[in-house]
């Protein structure tokens, strides 16, 4: 079935919220560009010609859960409260976002009945990022930007510590001739993705309302907001760090923007920590290859297989190796 290509981003105006990026001394047209499985470039795609702009939607939502959560919630802090907000941490980041909708929804590196793709990926929407289509869509474009021989600041993470957090959690990169961006079929046309895609901020709302019933504004606040911004803020780190220093254990060759691995994550971020891993095997489920790195996500997999429950589970050994990848040294 034909893929169903969703609408570019518009050309970003000149306001005040906007940023111009540097162009390089050699610009990168659509010739040069290297295409991946859901990104194509245009005629006139060129990676340097950009802005960052300020996303009011993005923002809003991460300001507004960062206020609730750092001004009032510490006014209803209770042990159950604490616990109810370790205890979703846990599941949507894990189940939701990590296995969900990253290693399944976008790099299907294992298979699962449909109404289990669908909880976890309902669960990861509860991470509080963005819709399965808004997810696929920012992932994959930073990744078309990092394969590229040039990778603006924005998606190569190449900003300073603040500047970044501001830029990744409260704004985008636009291109003013965006490549062409198409999600395969049947994900396209998914009744549930699509409605999810476009609720995907309402989703809170009837976790809110049983955390009210069960436990008052405690639980709605660290059960919802307090999760949310802990959840989101330290997806960025975990990304911009992962992205700048750390361990490395491959490289590609001839791309600017490398993968590392920060070791000692593997707990709290549930193996998305071991990135230079990823970006060596992209298609792999196990993120965490090496003897030591722990990796949870792996863990729930392999569980749901015991079950039935996930078959065609992808290793680094079930694709051939990334064009340019070398090691580099002994992980660890």
């Amino acid at each position: 079935m034909q893929s169903s290509e969703l609408t570019p981003l518009a050309k970003p105006d000149n306001s005040r919220n906007a940023w111009p990026m540097a162009t390089p001394a050699c610009a990168h047209h659509c010739s040069d560009l290297i295409p991946t499985e859901r990104v194509t470039a245009q005629a006139e795609t060129d990676t340097s010609k950009g802005r960052i702009v300020w996303a009011r939607g993005k923002s809003l939502w991460y300001l507004g859960h960062t206020f609730l959560a750092v001004v009032v919630a510490p006014f209803f802090i209770t042990w159950d409260a604490v616990l109810v907000f370790v205890l979703l941490s846990g599941i949507t980041l894990c189940a939701g976002h990590s296995v969900g909708m990253h290693r399944l929804l976008i790099h299907r590196s294992f298979s699962a009945p449909l109404w289990l793709e669908r909880l976890l990926v309902w669960l990861g929407t509860l991470v509080g990022m963005a819709g399965p289509f808004g997810m696929i869509r920012a992932h994959d474009m930073r990744d078309w930007h990092q394969r590229q021989t040039y990778c603006p600041p924005h998606p190569s993470h190449g900003a300073g510590f603040w500047r970044d957090a501001w830029w990744q959690m409260n704004c985008e990169y636009r291109l003013e001739v965006p490549p062409r961006f198409a999600i395969e079929e049947p994900t396209a046309s998914d009744p549930f993705y699509r409605f999810v895609e476009r609720s995907w901020m309402a989703q809170q709302l009837p976790l809110a309302l049983i955390l009210f019933a069960l436990g008052g504004w405690a639980w709605v606040l660290w059960g919802v907001s307090v999760r949310v911004f802990v959840s989101l803020t330290g997806h960025w780190m975990v990304g911009h760090y992962a992205h700048r220093q750390g361990h490395q254990g491959w490289r590609i060759a001839g791309l600017p923007v490398q993968g590392y691995n920060l070791p000692g994550l593997g707990l709290l971020s549930f193996g998305e920590n071991w990135h230079g891993n990823h970006h060596a095997f992209p298609h792999s489920a196990r993120l965490g290859v090496e003897q030591g790195q722990t990796d949870p996500g792996f863990w729930f997999i392999k569980a749901l297989e015991t079950l039935g429950l996930a078959w065609n589970i992808k290793t680094p050994n079930s694709e051939a190796p990334r064009e340019g990848l070398t090691r580099v040294s002994e992980a660890r």
